[in-house]
């Protein structure tokens, strides 16, 4: 067996053991930061239950309650949530206070984290792919720049995680990946599209990664360039997506009637600006295999509140806040992501949605998760595909009942709006009691109105709060329990 196949065949089985390791390599690891010597990591080490004793002695945080360790970090102190001076942040929105968090991106977390975690991604698909012929032609990977609003160190770079992923790209990978740098990392959107999407369409591609809203763009594009119908009409050896960053299920028809279906593969990732944690191992399951040695020790907090789980404590079935420890200095971090754990020997996780992401107006607690499963089937029965969607609450008023607002931008539209409208509704219903009920017989809530969003829509407002929030790395929140979003879209779309 090799190393890298003996390696993963511990997470079957030694979940316990390499969480337990992980947590003690980052305690020695961080013991003499100032967050090492604030928490006593010394003397966590030294008890008899290392990972019970960190969890009662730290802190949950969000990135607001470390924000200012940060901006510190940001601004060249060193030994402060991670030993060192760290030169690279990985720069998302998100917070609430509507602010950009900067994640500190250190060397330990690209060493054993970040790209160890590619490596894993593309040994598991060789293996799932014997006949695969990967290596015959180039990757083309979708990624960010590194522009921001910050007056930086001289050698410190904040941008999308995907920026220093390029910009620090061993040099042998970086022979078989395009498009160049120079194009790879360009900050403004309406030069790097055609740019990139010229540079890709002379070249032989067998893989492709990265977001799936924004690739889309991209395929159509290239698609455009060559007069092409579809993109395996251009890249015939074109055989997986390593897809990540939102749910892919609203667009598998769209990419499927794009490419060669006895030929593709599709993968999905977990790859955060806070790290690796997660990759798809059977192409039959769409869940996740976390990943257990990438110096990352895992926490799971049931909803609604409760003791958090350790790695080997979680039930199968039961869906967890994640929070992690990890190599960049974070600690007992809360990412905002919600998953839900389909295995337990290995632990296998689906994310159910973010913990911000939902509407709960009128006591329905819809989840995105709910709302994609939704979004998917109602595309399935129409014969519609979506480029984007956003969904928030309308209130009650003018003799109108409450309902759900989904502003959609479709690239297909469905043969009956109506009947969208309808299988959205009764799916949402099928998957979430207490939507049912204030559904029922319509006396709480109405049935949910489709709004056309214009083409671009999206791609204007994520251009008008900035232009650096264009770009391969942006996501659209799905769901919002208040209209401000949806709201400012809707004036966009006047």
């Amino acid at each position: 067996m090799a190393p890298r196949a003996r390696r993963t065949a511990r997470w079957d089985v030694q979940v316990e053991e390499l969480q337990r390791q992980q947590l003690e390599w980052l305690l020695r690891k961080a013991a003499h930061t100032e967050t090492g010597r604030k928490y006593g990591f010394d003397d966590l080490l030294a008890s008899a239950d290392t990972a019970a004793r960190f969890v009662e002695s730290l802190p949950a945080v969000e990135y607001d309650d470390i924000r200012p360790l940060a901006m510190r970090m940001v601004d060249g102190e060193k030994d402060v949530l991670w030993p060192g001076r760290c030169r690279r942040f990985a720069q998302s929105s998100g917070t609430s206070g509507g602010k950009s968090k900067f994640v500190p991106i250190t060397d330990d977390c690209l060493r054993h984290n970040h790209y160890p975690g590619t490596s894993d991604v593309v040994a598991h698909y060789l293996k799932m792919n014997p006949r695969s012929r990967l290596f015959s032609g180039k990757s083309l990977i979708l990624g960010g720049s590194f522009a921001n609003e910050l007056n930086l160190k001289q050698g410190v770079k904040v941008g999308d995680l995907s920026a220093t992923l390029i910009d620090r790209m061993p040099k042998l990978a970086d022979m078989v990946r395009v498009p160049e740098k120079r194009i790879a990392l360009m900050e403004d959107w309406s030069e790097k599209l055609p740019a990139l999407s010229q540079a890709a369409a002379g070249e032989n591609i067998t893989n492709i990664s990265g977001v799936p809203s924004w690739f889309l763009t991209v395929i159509k594009e290239v698609c455009r360039i060559k007069g092409a119908s579809r993109i395996s009409d251009v890249w015939p050896d074109l055989e997986v997506f390593f897809h990540g960053g939102i749910d892919f299920r609203p667009y598998r028809k769209e990419y499927e009637a794009l490419t060669d279906p006895a030929k593709m593969h599709f993968m999905e990732t977990y790859n955060a600006s806070e790290g690796f944690f997660a990759f798809q191992n059977d192409f039959a399951d769409h869940s996740m295999l976390l990943i257990l040695d990438g110096k990352v020790f895992y926490e799971f907090e049931p909803l609604g509140g409760g003791r958090p789980l350790a790695a080997w404590e979680v039930e199968q079935g039961k869906t967890y806040e994640l929070m992690i420890s990890s190599s960049n200095g974070l600690w007992r971090y809360r990412l905002g992501d919600t998953v839900t754990v389909t295995c337990t020997s290995p632990v296998k996780i689906r994310i159910a949605g973010r913990t911000r992401s939902f509407i709960n107006a009128f006591g329905e607690e819809v989840m995105e998760d709910n709302a994609n499963r939704a979004i998917e089937a109602a595309c399935d029965a129409t014969g519609a595909s979506i480029a984007n969607y956003t969904a928030g609450p309308y209130y009650a008023h003018d003799n109108r009942r409450g309902h759900h607002q989904w502003l959609i931008e479709w690239i297909e539209k469905p043969q009956s709006m109506a009947a969208f409208a309808d299988v959205l509704d009764k799916t949402l219903q099928s998957v979430n009691s207490d939507y049912q009920a204030k559904r029922a017989h319509g006396i709480f809530l109405d049935p949910p109105e489709i709004i056309t969003a214009q083409p671009g829509l999206f791609d204007r407002w994520l251009a008008s709060a900035g232009n650096r929030k264009l770009g391969g790395q942006r996501k659209i929140p799905r769901l919002n329990n208040n209209r401000a979003l949806l709201d400012r879209l809707l004036s966009i779309n006047k």
